[in-house]
């Protein structure tokens, strides 16, 4: 396959950025997207010219890490599928392919296509955990949970907190992300204990990290890629409402 690509090109947080095009050829489709940029990597630097910098760990889809957007999609085209996952023959020979960073204030950009995003570090650790002493595996499966329970919160803790769906809602909205932590916890016995302080906590810190309001467009479940779904935002307002009403301290709603 022979591609044609456009490439965000930035040199760090202060500089303004452009688009660079590359002809990119010898394609094999059952390279991975990551292994393009590679390919493309391995072709500028004889010529002297910067590799491409992009976030990457696992490759294997559960990481988080391989944030782009691919022709104005975030992670691209396949349905629940991160950057990792997805393999070029998705594409067609002569496509031509935009590649650029998520884009969202708080998620700044620093170099080429990796972004910043320790804020969703910062929103987990103002609350996105279990303090209290939960047991021992033996006391913690003595915890009678409905199946229906266990589910919802194994599918919200699915989550890995790529930012998808912070860089697909037009607003750069957290609260699919934050909704599925809440959730998470909030569904299960060992959540209990401090459940209102942690929606609170985490709310508050979403805010003042300078993420948008959701407006229920649902472009965030749409680029999920493991198909978190926005019944944990209305299960996280419920949270919020019932915090608010039954805490001792001054809600954040």
């Amino acid at each position: 396959m022979t591609l044609h690509l456009k490439i965000w090109r930035q040199k760090n947080r202060e500089d303004k950025g452009q688009m660079a095009d590359y002809t990119l050829e010898n394609v094999s489709p059952d390279a991975s997207f990551l292994e393009m940029l590679d390919q493309l990597n391995e072709e500028l630097i004889p010529q002297g010219v910067e590799p491409v910098a992009f976030d990457h760990d696992c490759r294997e889809g559960i990481c988080g890490m391989c944030s782009l957007m691919i022709n104005g999609q975030a992670h691209g085209p396949e349905a629940e599928t991160t950057t990792c996952q997805l393999h070029m023959r998705k594409f067609s020979d002569g496509d031509t392919i935009v590649i650029e960073p998520f884009r969202a204030r708080a998620f700044p950009v620093e170099k080429d296509l990796m972004v910043d995003r320790s804020a969703f570090d910062e929103i987990i650790a103002a609350g996105g955990f279990v303090s209290v002493n939960t047991g021992n595996a033996q006391d913690a499966n003595a915890i009678l949970i409905p199946k229906e329970q266990a589910d919802l919160a194994m599918d919200a803790a699915a989550c890995i907190g790529c930012g998808a769906c912070v860089a697909s809602c037009k607003n750069a909205s957290a609260m699919l992300f934050v909704s599925a932590k809440v959730s998470q916890m909030a569904l299960l016995p060992q959540g209990q204990a401090e459940a209102s302080q942690r929606v609170q906590n985490m709310v508050k810190k979403m805010d003042d990290l300078g993420f948008g309001n959701c407006t229920n467009e649902a472009e965030c479940e749409a680029s999920c890629p493991k198909g978190i779904e926005i019944t944990n935002i209305a299960r996280m307002n419920r949270e919020l409402l019932k915090a608010a009403v039954t805490s001792k301290t001054t809600p954040t709603v």
